[in-house]
Formats: C-alpha cells, structure tokens, sequence
C-alpha cells in the first residue's frame, strides 16, 4: 500500500514538474491557426447557406468534420506530449515497418481511390501518417548512428529507407507527400552533424541538375521534364512559366482563380462569407489545398499577414525548443517537425498566389483534413514533449 502511494506520488510530482515547462504560448498559437481554419472551412463550405442544428446536412458538413478532427487531434497532442519521446524512439523499427504496410495497403485492392488517385485506406491517408512515423524514425537512426553518419554506408542506408516510402507515396500519386518527406529527411540529416565534404558533393549535384532543368524550361523543349513528370504536372509546370491571368488554360482554373481571390481582397477584405469567388465556387478545393485564397479574399491582406505571423511564430518557437533540447534525438524529432511544417506553408502559400505550380499541398492546421490535422497536432505534441524534457540537477535522483 505504501509503495503504491509512493509511486503515485511520485509520478504524480514529475507530471507537475512537467507541465511547469510545458509551452503553453505554442499551444495558443497553433488553437489561433486552427480557429482561424476552421472559420475558413465553414466559408469555404458555405455553412451560412445551411440549417445550423442537428441536421444531417449540417453535421456532415467539412465545418463540422475539421472541429471534431481538431477535438481528437488535442488529445493526439496531448498523448504525444505526455509520452516520453524517447521511449517512442525505442520502436523506430516496428514503426517503420508499420508505416510501410499501411503505404502497401494503400496499392493494393483496400486502398480507396477518388479522383484516379489512390491515398485511403480505412478511411485515412497514410501518407500523411508516413510524416510523423518517419520524423522518429530518421531522427532516431541519426541518433543510434551519429558516431558514423559521415561515412558512406550509413548515409546510403539511411536515404535507401528514407526513399522506400516516398517510392511508395509518389505510386499514388502524391507528389506533394512524397516531397514533404524529402524535406524531412534533408532538415534532419543537416542537422545530424553531417560533414561539410557531403554538402559540397550534393550542391556540386544540384547545382547542375538546377541549370539544365532551368535550360530545358527556358527553351521550350520540356524534353528532360517529359521524362520525370506525369502529363497533368508537366502541364501545370508549362502553365506557370507562361501564367497570365487571362488564360483560359484550363490547367490553371484553379491558381487563376485563387491569385484572383487574393488580389480582390485588398486590404481588408470582403468579410466573411462574403468572397465572391469562394461563395460562388470558383475556387475547387477551396476548404483544402486553397484556404489560403479563402483567406486572402475575405480577410485581406491583414488576414494574410496575421496567418503567415502565426506560422512564423509557431516555427520560430519549434526551433527554440530544438535550441534548448537536452539530447540530439529530441533536437532531431523537432527539425523533423519544423521541415515538415515550412515546407508545407511555403509550397501552400506559393501554390495559392500562383508562384508555384499546383501540387496539392495543404496547409498545416488550415486545410480541411482528419489525417493532416491528427498528424500535425500530434508532431506539435511531440514538441511539447521534447520542450518539457530538462537536464537533471545535482540533487535529483
């Protein structure tokens, strides 16, 4: 009985002694972005045209579907948050496999497709969860391997698993999901402690596959794009490189219109629920991958500006947590998660204000989505987790 009081107590004292770190200003920021979605979705999908009750219509609706998938992913965070990172790190491997069976899943006959692309399956998107799975995972290798992550073997071995699933993530297609995860995977490898002699190789690398991209776009000839891109994303690359807002290309109907919804916005903005161009629905997937036009139309420029802050702050105060982090492993898992998170609002961003081909990409805590919020809330969790992990003084046991 005594030792189970103790024990109590015990456990009891290190969960009040983590929450005395725990960050609740970044907790604030992200409710702000969510709240602020969620006012977007209930425009994009025009909820003032509904019967706001315990109706069928109105249950149903995208509004009501991103509150109760930003409920669960509260208590995602939450459980991510409370659970000591670095015991999750210990199941790097089953998560890994794990990750690759539900992305095999998804090609097989149980994946679910809608619009000729296959990414469901169990009624969530795998490759959403892949994020998460693989920020611990390539965290963790790092971690397990950082006395040899400069010698070729371990790299290689490192970025052939890294590309297993992004393999597997563009068959869906999802380009824009399997980009993500190279993003990933390049935040944290530079962040690992890799040796300059690698960053040079790689530029020495990228830099001329750069220029004889940029040679293959500026002639006209497309001959080297034909070859990497499907027909509908070397068409949308064609479009932007000669944009207008005048084309009646109808591969760019959707970036046409959002630059067009950010633009008549102005200032101010129309106030919500009164964007002509998302009311009217000229904006397809205006609740998704374009609620940033959403936005831009009916908050303005202010809007825009207090959206991008939000994403700023949210970022900045990750990198401070991975700043202070105690160990390189806890360092890692936040990179992972502010990779993950930049590259999203920066292709996002660029998408909707037509300076980036379309790719489909949503924006973290905006875009309407149960497996994108779950995921992001729950790296957000992992943060927190990281952030209320402190170094032990002389006299703790």
């Amino acid at each position: 009985m005594l030792f189970a009081i103790n024990f109590y107590r015990k456990d009891f004292s290190m969960l009040k002694k983590k929450l005395l770190y725990f960050d609740y200003f970044l907790v604030f920021l992200v409710f702000c972005m969510a709240i602020i979605g969620i006012t977007a979705i209930g425009s994009a999908s025009r909820i003032n045209n509904l019967e706001i009750g315990f109706n069928k219509e109105f249950l149903s609706s995208e509004f009501m579907s991103q509150i109760i998938w930003f409920l669960l992913g509260f208590i995602a965070m939450l459980f991510a948050a409370f659970t000591d990172y670095r015991f999750i790190s210990k199941f790097y491997i089953p998560i890994y496999i794990f990750n690759i069976i539900l992305l095999l899943l998804v090609l097989s006959p149980l994946g679910k497709s809608i619009n000729n692309v296959k990414r469901w399956i169990f009624g969530i998107q795998p490759s959403e969860f892949c994020k998460i799975f693989m920020i611990i995972f390539i965290a963790t290798f790092i971690d397990k391997n950082k006395d040899t992550i400069n010698e070729f073997k371990t790299l290689f071995i490192l970025v052939v698993l890294t590309l297993i699933p992004v393999v597997l993530i563009k068959a869906q297609p999802s380009l824009s999901a399997s980009l993500v995860i190279l993003a990933i995977l390049a935040f944290q490898i530079f962040a690992g402690n890799l040796d300059s002699k690698y960053i040079k190789v790689i530029l020495m690398i990228l830099i001329p596959i750069v220029i004889v991209l940029a040679i293959d776009i500026i002639s006209g000839k497309y001959f080297i794009l034909s070859k990497i891109l499907k027909d509908y994303q070397l068409d949308r690359v064609i479009g932007m490189v000669s944009f207008d807002l005048n084309t009646n290309d109808s591969s760019l109907y959707q970036t046409k219109n959002s630059a067009w919804a950010i633009g008549s916005g102005q200032l101010t903005g129309k106030g919500l629920f009164n964007g002509s161009m998302n009311q009217l629905n000229y904006i397809p997937y205006s609740h998704n991958d374009f609620i940033f036009a959403v936005i831009g139309e009916e908050f303005g420029f202010i809007g825009c500006c207090v959206v991008i802050l939000l994403a700023l702050l949210i970022i900045g105060k990750c990198l401070l947590v991975a700043n202070k982090a105690v160990d390189m492993l806890g360092m890692l898992i936040v990179v992972g998660v502010v990779g993950m998170l930049a590259f999203q609002i920066f292709v996002n961003i660029g998408v909707a204000s037509s300076l980036l081909p379309n790719t489909g990409m949503p924006f973290p805590f905006l875009s309407a989505g149960g497996s994108s919020m779950l995921v992001n809330m729950a790296c957000i969790g992992l943060v927190l987790n990281v952030g209320m992990v402190k170094p032990k003084n002389l006299f703790e046991k």
